[in-house]
């Protein structure tokens, strides 16, 4: 049985669900990648194709399992490894429920050690990002024996990062502790360690780890991210204990141009302020509040400058930076009602699923610099939620889906074209070649009816001889010329007549002689001509088969098409009117998510702007009662 590749378009649309992605991996031996589909799934799945790559290996698996004899194919010998990736690329496509059941399955088949815990510890992962730890730790406790190398650290990873959920500390602070020596994994394991000691009462331990980890050197930008964060926690929480003094140092640690400067820019002037050292708060306040005015930090620090000057009794100069922070704040609820309005007209929508998605992947969190776009002002403080980032995710995956269906249908149609064009080409080719074929097939015929009556006459020669069944043309016409001679001096009774019968039954005892006496010789002659005959008759047969496969491969290049593009087409058409509903409901969810976050935001600033307003006209009166003061 033949393995026709085709595009195989079924129920994908039901597995999508959502969460976080997950980037799959290679195989573990590529020079064993012999399956050349195989071997495209994983070229897909590099390119982060997920879609494509679990189509192709769900279409080259279900063919697969149809085969006669599977083990000539190629997959045969990767066919636990192509089992376990369809879960591996569904889970890379946040299908976590397809992608959990591919897993147990490989979970509890016959496939060896290594790849088994690899599907444990993809699913104990698949576990800790829908938020279920227990899960997580029965999937992870069922890892036994050796584990890839490629994932050995990860597993180590997450298994301390399960143990430190479910409180099973000591052995978190265990696994961290022996995972800071691994390249790679040092600001990780530190990070994690330093809140498994704290969890655990170790206050002391824990905070000496996450000074640690925001001591560490590394370019690596993840590390860098862990050493601000630790930074940063360490800052906050010496703040929260009244030791903003010891604060200071970690919070001047984290990097002005990181994910968390601005936090640490406003936690710092704090702790200079409950120090009573408002200059010096000054300082990491004016550099936050010429950033972004969306961020919150720097919201909130629009009101820390002014009342620092306050704190100082330069009341005029506190008085004017709150008129700053109210025009800030008035301009910015105009952006948020502005941008409140746009999600409310499908702005929102149409604006995150422009092309430029397709050329650089991190397009969202700069469409907020996009001009007149008040749609995507407070787009990257949406991204933090994860709620927003899994629906917005979905509704991605969903908006690609659309566009494979419509080009689908183009495709399909294009494809019926093709299929009408050849039927024309055909149906009007055909019958002449059919009408020659036939004559040629009946002069076919009727030589192979004459070989098989030569064959079987020779086989009955070598059973009852017949000599004269082998004489040549030329002495049967001499024995017809003789037989007409004796005929016509048959009844001469002449001297001359009496010679020339002599003569005539001399001519035929010798013809008579030379045919019998040769019979043998004559008969292997016939064979071996009859087999010469095969070769030609062979030959005859392969064009024959040679113009019948050419015969049907026309006939089904255009024709029993029309049900399976039917069928197709109506799949293609409930698919996309699936995905406009789904669409329009995770459209909805996704408004829904960022009308209420706008409206927070919204909130948050009014009651900013409503302090700052009291605080102007406190900043004001005291500006006033001094100027009258210096006068007396």
């Amino acid at each position: 049985m033949l393995k026709l590749k085709y595009l195989y378009i079924t129920g994908w649309c039901a597995g999508i669900c959502i969460s976080l992605p997950v980037f799959s991996a290679p195989p573990a031996d590529k020079a064993r990648a012999k399956d050349l589909y195989l071997g495209e799934a994983f070229y897909q799945a590099q390119q982060e194709n997920h879609f494509d790559a679990i189509s192709r290996l769900d279409t080259e698996l279900w063919q697969f399992h149809r085969l006669d004899d599977p083990k000539r194919d190629p997959l045969h010998y990767q066919v636990d490894r192509a089992n376990f990736s369809v879960g591996d690329f569904e889970l890379s496509y946040r299908m976590h429920q397809q992608a959990g059941r591919a897993i147990k399955a490989v979970l509890e088949g016959n496939v060896d050690a290594p790849i088994r815990n690899e599907a444990a510890w993809r699913l104990a992962r698949i576990f800790m990002q829908k938020g279920d730890p227990g899960s997580a730790l029965a999937a992870i406790d069922r890892i036994k024996g050796p584990v890839p190398e490629k994932i050995r650290d990860e597993e180590q990873l997450l298994r301390g990062q399960i143990y430190l959920v479910v409180g099973r500390l000591a052995e978190a602070t265990k696994i961290f502790r022996e995972l800071r020596s691994q390249k790679g994994y040092e600001g990780y394991a530190t990070y994690n360690l330093g809140i498994a000691l704290i969890q655990s009462g170790q206050e002391d331990a824990g905070l000496a780890e996450l000074a640690k980890a925001g001591q560490l050197a590394s370019a690596d930008e993840a590390t860098v991210s862990i050493r601000d964060k630790a930074n940063l926690l360490l800052g906050n929480h010496l703040v929260s204990a009244n030791k903003p003094g010891e604060a200071k140092q970690y919070l001047d640690r984290v990097r002005l141009s990181g994910p968390f400067s601005n936090k640490a820019l406003l936690s710092s002037g704090w702790a200079d302020a409950a120090e009573d050292k408002f200059d010096r708060a000054l300082v990491p306040w004016s550099i936050l509040v010429k950033r972004n005015s969306t961020d919150k930090a720097v919201q909130e620090g629009l009101l820390g400058a002014p009342y620092a000057y306050n704190k100082l009794k330069l009341h005029g100069r506190a008085a004017q930076l709150y008129a700053v922070a109210l025009q800030s704040f008035g301009g910015e609820l105009t952006k948020l009602s502005a941008s409140i309005q746009s999600v409310r007209d499908g702005k929102f929508l149409k604006a995150l699923v422009r092309n430029e998605s397709k050329l650089d992947r991190n397009w969202v969190v700069r469409l907020r610099e996009l001009p007149e776009s008040p749609e995507t002002y407070y787009l990257l403080e949406l991204m933090a939620s994860n709620d927003f980032q899994e629906s917005l995710q979905n509704y991605f995956d969903l908006e690609e889906l659309r566009r494979k269906l419509v080009a689908w249908g183009d495709s399909l149609d294009a494809f019926g074209e093709i299929v009408d064009l050849r039927a024309r080409y055909y149906d009007g080719a055909l019958p002449p070649v059919d009408k020659r074929f036939i004559a040629l097939d009946s002069q076919m015929r009727l030589r192979l009816e004459q070989r098989q009556t030569l064959h079987e006459r020779l086989q009955r020669l070598l059973v009852e001889p017949r000599p004269d069944f082998l004489q040549t043309a030329e002495e049967r016409l001499l024995r017809e010329q003789l037989a007409q001679l004796g005929e016509r001096y048959k009844n001469d009774s002449s001297p001359a007549g009496e010679s020339t019968r002599q003569r005539i039954q001399r001519l035929q005892g010798l013809l008579h002689w030379d045919i019998h006496t040769t019979y043998h010789q004559r008969l292997t002659k016939a064979y071996v001509h009859l087999h010469e005959l095969d070769a030609d008759v062979e030959h005859l047969n392969g064009v024959y088969r040679s113009f019948v496969r050419s015969r049907q491969a026309a006939t089904q290049s255009y024709k029993g098409y029309d049900k399976q593009l039917v069928a197709l087409r109506r799949k293609v058409q409930d698919a996309r009117a699936k995905v406009t509903t789904l669409m329009a409901r995770q459209g909805s969810v996704l408004e829904a998510l960022a009308i209420h976050e706008l409206e927070e935001r919204r909130l948050r600033l009014e009651d900013y702007q409503v302090k700052a307003r009291f605080a102007l006209a406190e900043s004001y009166d005291r500006a006033n009662k001094s100027q009258d003061g210096e006068a007396k």
